[in-house]
């Protein structure tokens, strides 16, 4: 049991991912990321390098994936903004990386020392066009870890870029926890290009070429390599093929935690540093009565919306608390598809969420839904 912060187990377990290339650029509230790694990687026969800036810090990373190492960064909101492009790149080229976002209040410089959740739509939506997506969020250090490793698992499956999105709080948290030791050198088994296959990963790929070299272009392609930067069709296969591939396996890579489900009949949708006074809530609300229980998002894209219709069809209500304006509320309505009021609850003032809030929330609602229940079996509304 060791006294562990949440940027440390951010770095605690991308080792344990088998990471061995780091490229970022400072930045609160994450750079105790790239400090940490500053002082392991190399040490372990890894490679850190400090860039100019985000843009350079993703190029860096993707260009050391294609050089058989698994590669990462770590940013906040601002330097996320920058890394769409070469996100998008990443995406077009099947490239396996990992970026960490430890979210602030934003837009702009906003509050550069205070949490929120306002990337979660960026995470997913933030390149120009269509393309498979794996977005993974925790609430506790111990997740952090978990979810680290998790995402170069998914990354060199299905080669992708994958999101981890914290918040300010999670990354300076500290907290006890028993994590598996990362000692020793990195053992690196770097697979060379064999039968034109790029190298890493083992998934089905679409190479760039048929030729001895390969050339990694932005460019839309077909099955065989070609550019086809004017032949819709043939690129729209390889974008839908990534995606499809993703949703095969939505049992795999979705997760989340039921809390008092069984017999609820409230619900609270939450994610993330929020999710803990949500649990909390429960507890208070469950001792005066309430029956409400929580769903806790841990792979926050691909959304979960096989599990959320299937949790409208048992609940009066649901509350998505979410420390934005309401962004992942919007494709939980979509998923109830009107089997269950859905209500949002957000803040952008970079405070958190007490469970007293969120408790004192929920009542007000279920109240205001058993009178409005009434009225529409013909009864009247209490005075």
């Amino acid at each position: 049991m060791k006294l562990v912060q949440g940027n440390e187990a951010v770095v605690m377990g991308a080792l344990a991912g088998g990471l061995d290339f780091y490229a970022g650029y400072p930045i609160t509230p994450a750079t105790e990321i790239m400090e940490q790694m500053a002082r392991i990687l190399p040490s372990r026969g890894g490679v850190f390098i400090q860039m100019e800036d985000e843009l350079a810090a993703l190029g860096a990373v993707i260009g050391a994936a294609w050089g058989g190492m698994r590669a990462m960064t770590a940013t906040s909101g601002p330097g996320f903004s920058l890394m769409q492009e070469h996100i998008g790149y990443a995406a077009m080229t099947q490239t396996p990386c990992v970026v960490v976002d430890s979210q602030r209040v934003g837009p702009s410089t906003g509050q550069p020392t205070m949490p929120a959740q306002g990337d979660v739509m960026q995470a997913r939506w933030g390149t120009h066009g269509d393309r498979a997506s794996i977005v993974l969020t925790a609430s506790s250090v111990k997740d952090v870890f978990d979810v680290t490793r998790s995402a170069f698992v998914w990354a060199q499956d299905y080669r992708l870029p994958v999101i981890v999105l914290l918040d300010a709080v999670l990354s300076h948290m500290r907290e006890n926890v028993e994590l598996p030791a990362v000692e020793g050198p990195l053992i690196r088994q770097t697979q060379t290009a064999i039968d034109n296959q790029p190298p890493f990963g083992s998934h089905p790929f679409r190479p760039f070429t048929n030729n001895t070299r390969t050339i990694v272009s932005g460019l839309s392609h077909d099955e065989y390599g070609m550019t086809r930067g004017a032949v819709g069709r043939q690129a729209e296969a390889i974008i839908r093929g990534q995606i499809a591939e993703v949703e095969r396996d939505y049992k795999r890579i979705v997760h989340y935690r039921r809390y008092q489900l069984d017999d609820a009949k409230w619900a609270i949708v939450a994610y993330g540093i929020t999710a803990r006074a949500a649990r909390a809530a429960i507890n208070v609300l469950r001792e005066s009565g309430i029956q409400i229980g929580l769903l806790e998002l841990i792979t926050l894209w691909p959304f979960p919306e096989q599990t959320i219709y299937e949790l409208a069809q048992s609940v009066e209500g649901i509350l998505m608390p979410e420390l934005n304006l309401g962004q992942l509320v919007l494709p939980l309505k979509a998923a109830v598809a009107g089997l269950a009021p859905v209500f949002s609850m957000g803040r952008a003032d970079g405070e958190l969420f007490r469970p007293e809030e969120i408790a004192e929330t929920v009542g007000r609602l279920a109240h205001q839904n058993v009178a409005i229940s009434h009225v529409m079996r013909g009864g009247k509304r209490d005075a």
